[in-house]
């Protein structure tokens, strides 16, 4: 099963067709490169990312 990066949010889901994080249904294929979040509140990354979970997040989403 591949892996459908949130539009919306970023955040990599396994399965499903809607964001457990965000609610959007804007799901893509089409991405590259991830970040693996495992402390949202220190982590700089996440910052950037503007993440809300701990969790997997795509860096490049191309569609």
């Amino acid at each position: 099963m591949e892996e459908k990066a949130c539009k919306n949010c970023r955040l990599l889901i396994t399965h499903g067709d809607v964001c457990p994080a965000c609610g959007s249904k804007e799901l893509t294929t089409k991405w590259r490169s991830y970040a693996i979040i495992l402390n949202v509140d220190k982590s700089a990354i996440a910052k950037k990312l503007d993440a809300k979970l701990n969790s997997t997040y795509a860096i490049n989403i191309k569609g």
